[in-house]
């Protein structure tokens, strides 16, 4: 699967999901700079200059190379042509298709159902153009919203793990989300069809 690379933009109801662009910047910065859309994230509050310099190692994160590589795609939304977010989803490994996927979306747009389905095109991909197997959600047990959109999305919860990580300074519980490709074929693919022609 080295060269991996979807039919951009994937487009959804109301959002197109593509790889970054430079001038990305300005929408990127926007919902990077802001300590509730972090919280959660890898990464810290940043800069715009540090915003830059993560968009640029994100300007080729558009295809797959190679196990454990991520794309990375800017959600935007159709209506304004604004980037409101970003969704990512990891090629984990060949042999065992395994996967994960990942989200972060401006707070002036939260609410609103985007990141679940920014989310759901992505696990389309993972599944019916990739091939994986089963695809995974990491993240701390605090994240309520992420954590009840993750279950819409008809992920299950398969562990609790506690004290998984040093985190931001802090000792963090982490909560794990799977779903295998059967459940996304039996339950997503008959309400998800056409979905990534908008």
């Amino acid at each position: 699967m080295a060269g991996f690379r979807p039919d951009y933009p994937l487009r959804t109801e109301r959002l197109e999901l593509r790889p970054h662009r430079i001038d990305d910047l300005d929408d990127l910065f926007a919902f990077h700079s802001r300590p509730e859309v972090v919280r959660y994230t890898p990464w810290p509050v940043r800069s715009r200059e540090e915003t830059r310099a993560a968009l640029e190692k994100k300007l080729s994160q558009g295809e797959l190379n190679a196990p454990g590589e991520w794309l990375v795609l800017a959600i935007e939304l159709r209506e304004t042509k604004t980037v409101i977010g970003e969704v990512l989803l990891k090629w984990g490994s060949d042999i065992d298709r395994q996967g994960e996927i990942g989200f972060a979306l401006h707070t002036d747009y939260q609410g609103q159902g985007l990141a679940a389905e920014a989310a759901r095109e992505m696990l389309r991909v993972g599944f019916e153009e990739l091939g994986l197997h089963r695809v995974v959600a990491i993240l701390d047990d605090r994240n309520k919203p992420s954590a009840q959109l993750l279950e819409r999305l008809g992920m299950r919860r398969e562990a609790h793990h506690l004290d998984a990580l040093l985190f931001k300074g802090e000792w963090a519980n982490e909560y794990v989300y799977a779903l295998l490709e059967d459940d996304w074929r039996a339950s997503e693919r008959p309400e998800s069809a056409g979905s990534g022609r908008g």
